[in-house]
């Protein structure tokens, strides 16, 4: 595998985030959201990985959307989504794996005009596929102290909202992380993409914000509200989570809308209402 820029770069096992040199620890999972494996510490790269025998995925996850992973499944396990728009392809979120097979697949399906991620736990090698695709990232401003590989591919927005493209605006909804970001498409029926910063369950008729969903600690119930009541200006059917085929296909507006309202009834002790 040719070295794209960073593939013997150190990654964190557990979470996949890529550092730009050796360290003894990984500050993403010493953090609360996260944590560090029973076996302590343990790093890997890509060139390790790919040894290994992992490879690309690439999996279809809607209209326009496709899923770009690899096999066997490595640290938290996410895929990112590849969107090809009228502006150009665009990758929402990222993943610690990438070779020259993933870069030239993705590369005839018109490469990439811009990355984006939702928070931290997915910045994992953003660096390698911004260089790869000549891409840049963009990042909430305030979660820049997560970054593990300081980069100029790397664009800092601040506030609430960021328009990418004329389809795609960026929503700072301040959970999970103060820099959480989920995106909003605004071609069709409208689509959010959310990583795990509003999780879709596993029963997608429902989703769920945690501030950790590793460690099973609940978000603040003024911030599910404010997150809420922000993300209802928009209109969208779908919701894309962080998990392969973890998609609601119909129906998003009041499935996040009676999510965070069941969400505020418990936290309150009030009965959870029809539907639960």
């Amino acid at each position: 595998m040719a070295d794209i820029t960073g593939s013997t770069l150190p990654l964190c096992r557990t979470c996949g985030t890529q550092y730009a040199t050796p360290r003894p620890d990984c500050p993403v999972c010493l953090d609360e959201r996260q944590y560090v494996g029973h076996d302590g510490q343990q790093w890997t790269s890509r060139a390790e990985l790919r040894a290994d025998g992992h490879h690309g995925r690439f999996e279809e996850q809607g209209p326009d959307v496709l899923g770009i992973g690899c096999t066997p499944e490595f640290a938290i396990g996410q895929r990112a989504l590849l969107l090809r728009t009228a502006s150009g392809n665009v990758l929402w979120d990222c993943v610690p794996y990438l070779d020259d097979e993933v870069i030239r697949e993705v590369r005839e399906l018109g490469g990439i005009t811009a990355i984006a991620i939702s928070h931290p736990h997915f910045y994992s090698a953003m660096v390698d596929w911004a260089h790869a695709f000549d891409a840049p990232v963009h990042l909430h401003e305030a979660d820049r102290r997560w970054v593990g590989r300081p980069d100029p591919a790397l664009h800092f927005w601040s506030g609430r909202t960021h328009q990418l493209t004329d389809e795609l605006t960026l929503v700072n909804p301040g959970v999970h992380f103060p820099g959480s970001t989920v995106m909003h498409w605004n071609a069709g029926q409208g689509a959010l993409f959310t990583g795990d910063v509003v999780n879709v369950c596993p029963d997608r008729r429902w989703v769920t914000i945690m501030y950790s969903y590793a460690n099973h600690i609940p978000e603040r119930p003024d911030a599910v509200r404010a997150a809420g009541e922000l993300l209802a200006g928009y209109r969208f059917d779908r919701i894309y989570g962080a998990w392969w085929d973890r998609v609601v296909t119909a129906g998003g507006n009041e499935i996040l809308a009676r999510s965070v309202d069941r969400y505020l009834r418990f936290e309150q002790g009030l009965p959870a209402g029809s539907g639960s």
